[in-house]
């Protein structure tokens, strides 16, 4: 890709999303959240303090560098931390985040913008999250020699990178002063374009699942609504892991099951969607109200068997309270969620196929810390042997929480790495 495609493309994406802005509301957060982006900056900035710019990508980008985020505030605590997000779903859920002094959206890119962010925020440092490359931000990070980090990065043989087509995209990998990638394969095809300011730091997504767990937090309603009985706990579904579960458990027809399914869209619609599926189902949100106001009615709710989460932000500790962790996206052409948020508790991982382009719930099918399948037969027959075969079932549990525990150490590294070469000062 040349500039020229580059600038095409950047002009078609903004078009594309005025347009789906007509009826789309996060295209609508997107446009409305870049107004006045720039005042907005200005107005916040206390250009007398030195600040490190965090850029994330989405909300599962963000909690993939908050080990790192957190670190950092903790070791430099009179440094100020900007982060930024590409997307509406990271931008909306962290924008109130107490963790760090500032949260915008990022400008589009341009070089006009680059150059006016820069000047405005003038970072000591800029840490880049696994990906989303900016031609414009990152060719002026470069030409103002600010030191850019990109970590937790993973490369794979198709992407662009390593074509012959590839020429800007390889330009925007050598503006980074280091890249810390997830595994020996990515640092090999990084030296295949002769990038060797890289090297293996692992993923700091094990950091961040291992410090929730070790930090776990009871959800007291979960807690009673769970009981003693076994619970399959299935987080970040779609419609087809939903439609796939429905049918499991009426072949099931196990009185002492339950389901806590947390969905992945958690809008209006798709919600009235889950309580038809599953008819016999109660919310969150009815047991939260019920036990304020003190109704007895919610006693007749708990007795439900399954639940439905209709909030964000409690899933990393929902799958404490599974049997069996269900994640969803496995039927989806972007894959698989976050598996090692159920792993870290040692809980035996089951989702859906499409899962190859993600290391960990690969590695964690090898080890037999997870199992796949293909439809509902398939699921059905894997449910049922975690279910009655106990041997299995701690064998799973182990694995699972062994592979967490073995790859814990990634933001150790990367903030070593800071330290050594003094990137920052206090």
């Amino acid at each position: 890709m040349t500039v020229f495609f580059y600038n095409i493309f950047l002009w078609l994406y903004v078009a594309g999303v005025r347009v789906a802005s007509i009826w789309d509301v996060k295209a609508r957060k997107w446009l409305r959240g870049r107004q006045r982006i720039f005042d907005n900056i200005q107005s916040a900035i206390d250009s007398g303090s030195q600040t490190i710019w965090i850029h994330c990508s989405s909300l599962g980008e963000f909690e993939q560098g908050q080990p790192v985020i957190e670190k950092i505030k903790a070791l430099f605590p009179n440094l100020k931390v900007m982060v930024t997000f590409f997307s509406p779903s990271g931008y909306e859920v962290k924008k109130s985040y107490t963790g760090v002094d500032y949260v915008f959206y990022l400008p589009m890119d341009s070089r006009k913008n680059a150059r006016k962010f820069l000047s405005l925020v003038n970072p000591c440092i800029v840490i880049f999250i696994k990906y989303d490359y900016w031609y414009y931000y990152l060719d002026e990070i470069k030409n103002r020699k600010i030191n850019c980090l990109l970590i937790s990065a993973v490369f794979r043989t198709g992407q662009s990178f390593f074509k012959s087509y590839g020429d800007l995209q390889r330009k925007m990998l050598r503006c980074f002063t280091y890249i810390f990638v997830q595994n020996e394969q990515s640092k090999r095809l990084l030296n295949t374009i002769n990038i060797q300011d890289c090297s293996v730091a692992g993923d700091t997504r094990f950091d961040r699942v291992a410090e929730i767990a070790a930090k776990f937090e009871p959800i007291a309603i979960v807690e009673e609504f769970a009981g003693n009985d076994k619970c399959i706990v299935a987080g970040s579904t779609w419609k087809e892991d939903e439609e796939v579960l429905q049918k499991v458990l009426v072949k099931l027809n196990e009185s002492n099951l339950k389901l806590i399914i947390a969905p992945h869209e958690i809008d209006a619609v798709h919600l009235g969607y889950l309580e038809k599926l599953f008819p016999t189902s109660t919310k969150f949100s009815s047991l939260v109200a019920d036990q304020r106001t003190g109704s007895n009615d919610s006693r007749v709710k708990s007795s439900s068997n399954i639940l439905i989460i209709d909030n964000i932000g409690m899933l990393s500790r929902l799958y404490k309270y599974a049997y069996i962790a269900y994640v969803g996206g496995g039927f989806t052409k972007d894959g698989v969620h976050n598996v090692l948020e159920a792993a870290v508790y040692g809980k035996p991982v089951v989702f859906g196929y499409h899962y190859k382009k993600y290391k960990e719930a690969i590695d964690l099918v090898d080890c037999a810390g997870a199992k796949t399948f293909v439809d509902e037969n398939e699921l059905h027959q894997v449910v049922v042997k975690l279910l009655h075969d106990e041997e299995d079932y701690r064998r799973r549990c182990l694995a699972a929480k062994k592979y967490v525990q073995e790859n814990v150490g990634a933001t150790k590294k990367i903030l070593s790495y800071i330290e050594e070469k003094r990137l920052l000062t206090s």
